[in-house]
């Protein structure tokens, strides 16, 4: 592909990574001249018209989000056999990637990621638009401490389709809530489900299931109770593993009905974080009566979670955009 003008406009730079429903590459627009990213169909799925078609509708509805933590879609096209979406260039890396590097979090820098990612959330569900692939590789953080979620378009063309990829079919299973494991469509509550495993990896630089088969993770998120963050690393505060518990619950009633629901607790910890560290004292247990704390002592921390088709050896961890 490198080489190639897509649409006598997208000229083809160098791939930047790889998923499960797409290859990714840098590009340049050449009527702007401006840099972008070209996210194109796997050739595997051209030939399933009902891809191709939720592919381009996906596409076409994150094309009208506008928001600062939302990646920007420009165009969708197709050219022959090609089809492919044109995005915003960001330049940064992934959130995994940042959890890989650095492991667990503070649960500060944690709690204010979540809620960039939760506003991103929030506009798009006012658009009648369900993201169904949260995770830490569609997080892309800027140098300037951006958060920008990606994949809006591709996520629902995914919904649905046999992923004969492997490795970004259990990348993605990490992140299901109960309801999609079961295989049913899943609403703005599968997403803020979704949030919450993304919160819990960045406080305990591991994911909350795992296991040696799509099968089986999905299994574990439908019956087994999550080991509480404070379990894997004591520095989380109650509140914020009270939030994450909270937006990982099992059933959907008993969760988040909302991004608003869920920012406005995010901005109370993050108030109340702030304030504690500001003045050098131990974080408190906050938001909810009848809160367990325990002792503060630094533990050993889990191993980093597994990581999935994004990040695997030979993709480029600086400037691109998830996949």
């Amino acid at each position: 592909m490198t080489g190639t003008t897509l649409g006598g406009r997208y000229e083809i730079g160098e791939r930047l990574g790889a998923g499960g429903m797409a290859v990714v590459y840098r590009a340049m627009d050449l009527l702007l001249r401006r840099p972008v990213t070209v996210k194109v169909l796997r050739g595997e799925f051209t030939s399933d018209e009902s891809v191709v078609r939720r592919f381009r509708r996906e596409a076409q509805a994150a094309a009208s989000l506008s928001h600062p933590n939302i990646v920007g879609v420009y165009d969708v096209g197709h050219e022959d056999d090609i089809h492919y979406i044109v995005m915003e260039y960001v330049r940064g890396r992934t959130l995994k990637e940042e959890i890989n590097e650095r492991g667990p979090l503070p649960a500060e820098e944690a709690v204010r990621i979540a809620r960039q990612i939760a506003e991103a959330l929030k506009h798009a569900h006012a658009h009648r638009i369900i993201h169904r692939d949260v995770k830490p590789h569609n997080v892309l953080l800027t140098a300037e401490g951006r958060v920008k979620v990606t994949d809006f378009g591709i996520a629902g063309a995914a919904t649905g389709t046999t992923m004969t990829y492997a490795g970004a079919l259990l990348g993605t299973v990490y992140y299901f809530s109960p309801e999609q494991a079961q295989g049913r469509y899943g609403d703005e509550r599968s997403d803020l489900y979704a949030l919450g495993v993304v919160l819990y990896e960045m406080l305990t630089g591991r994911v909350p299931f795992d296991g040696e088969s799509p099968v089986s993770v999905a299994l574990k998120h439908i019956r087994e109770t999550v080991t509480p963050p404070r379990e894997v690393n004591p520095r989380v505060p109650p509140a914020v593993e009270r939030l994450v518990m909270k937006a990982m619950a099992k059933e959907v009633d008993r969760r988040y009905q909302t991004a608003e629901e869920m920012i406005r607790d995010l901005e109370a910890v993050q108030r109340r974080l702030s304030g504690w560290s500001a003045g050098g004292r131990p974080e408190p247990s906050f938001l909810g009566p009848g809160a367990r704390d325990r002792t503060q002592v630094v533990g050993r921390t889990a191993p980093a979670g597994p990581a999935d088709d994004a990040t695997r050896p030979g993709d480029r961890p600086g400037a691109r955009a998830a996949v």
